[in-house]
């Protein structure tokens, strides 16, 4: 695994991070996945988003330097990570919503005992978390420097990028702002067993998982 992500890669549009983001790997406490889901929260107009407030004590890293990790805790249960993408003081982040293991897998079921199926280790938000040791205390971690650090993949592979509305939101519901690698079996579903359908068109296509210029 080569050295983590430049700055720059994440100083982009936020819906263009998120994308590319597919197939790079995300590595923390001695386990790694490759990214296979993400979600794009944009700014002030984004009524998911957390920032759609403004500036408050929880998402001041939102609206700071980007390439720097967003983690926030739900439901009393839930560590949920983010990368902060967009120019500093231009609010956005991306949910990294699943995971492909590829290291450290010991180490992972370790965190996760009593899960048998591969795939339900890291195909959730609050899931992929827990089997890489990410909580609350990892927030407005420099990404570029680490403890939570992103990778390139050794060689990108060309996949197919399914993309729909985000997942357990009713702000903003229809905004096609969630990407997902079509055919990997690590995607999380939606409620009813359902993967969300990929929509083809201006937002689809496939990539090889490089940033776009």
């Amino acid at each position: 695994m080569g050295p983590p992500l430049p700055r720059s890669f994440y100083a982009r549009e936020t819906v263009a991070v998120a994308r590319d983001l597919l197939g790079k790997i995300l590595a923390h406490g001695g386990s790694s996945g490759r990214i296979v889901e993400t979600e794009a929260y944009l700014g002030v107009g984004d009524g998911a988003s957390h920032s759609a407030r403004g500036i408050t004590p929880r998402t001041r890293v939102m609206f700071g330097h980007p390439g720097y990790a967003y983690v926030y805790f739900i439901y009393g249960m839930y560590d949920c990570v983010n990368v902060v993408a967009e120019p500093e003081n231009v609010a956005g982040a991306v949910l990294i919503r699943a995971l492909e293991p590829v290291a450290g897998i010991d180490r992972i079921r370790a965190r996760r005992p009593g899960i048998q199926r591969m795939e339900d280790l890291t195909n959730g938000p609050g899931k992929l978390t827990m089997s890489l040791g990410i909580t609350i205390r990892d927030n407005g971690v420099d990404l570029t420097r680490g403890p939570i650090t992103v990778h390139a993949p050794k060689a990108a592979d060309d996949f197919r990028i399914g993309v729909s509305p985000r997942i357990g939101i009713t702000k903003s519901a229809d905004l096609p702002l969630r990407f997902f690698i079509e055919g990997n079996s690590f995607v999380s579903k939606a409620p009813g067993g359902k993967k969300r359908p990929a929509k083809t068109g201006a937002t689809g296509g496939r990539s090889k998982g490089g940033p776009r210029r």
